[in-house]
């Protein structure tokens, strides 16, 4: 008699029953190529989509930027604000000529981004070098348009509220528009 945990023959693989794999096939490493290339080329597409979106972003601010810093402007002479020497339409690349008020001054200064009377160095009104650095509207790109608009007005008033639109291109952002719109508001 055999012991109950002794098999009655011992088990043994059938000649060739295992082959070893000898190297990589082909097709394996093409189907390997094409995965990875598809996985390269999200990544590519993600990126592009990024640095539109965040150049996006930073117009957006630079338009922030430039609807506080005349509201800063009209603070500081609130007297012709309160008047409505300040509501106007702007236009960058058509901005307002110089006049004898202090409020044209300021939004054709505003408009050029930099004093009328002292442009960055190598400024050129119709072919402005890459590079320079412009404040105001003109930091947003030529036919950026802004319009300002305070009510009430009026020589007997102590406070108004007043707003600004800037309209810039954003078209090269995901979803963006030829003509993208925000408005601020505050109060003098």
């Amino acid at each position: 008699m055999q012991p109950a945990n002794k098999s009655p023959r011992p088990w043994r693989p059938a000649k060739n029953q295992f082959k070893r794999q000898s190297g990589i096939g082909l097709i394996e490493i093409l189907v390997a190529a094409a995965v990875l290339s598809i996985g390269i080329l999200g990544i590519v597409v993600l990126q592009v989509k990024t640095i539109a979106d965040n150049n996006s972003a930073l117009t957006r601010t630079q338009a922030s930027i430039a609807a506080y810093s005349m509201f800063d402007i009209m603070r500081s002479d609130r007297a012709n604000a309160l008047t409505g020497a300040y509501n106007a339409t702007v236009t960058v690349g058509n901005c307002p000529n110089a006049a004898s008020t202090l409020a044209d001054t300021q939004l054709r200064n505003w408009c050029l981004g930099f004093d009328g009377d002292n442009p960055p160095a190598g400024y050129s009104a119709t072919n402005p070098p890459p590079g320079t650095l412009l404040g105001g509207l003109a930091a947003l790109g030529s036919g950026t348009k802004s319009t300002i608009a305070c009510s009430p007005t009026g020589p007997a008033v102590s406070a108004s509220n007043c707003s600004i639109t800037v309209t810039f291109n954003d078209s090269k952002a995901t979803g963006g528009k030829a003509a993208q719109s925000l408005t601020y508001w505050t109060q003098l």
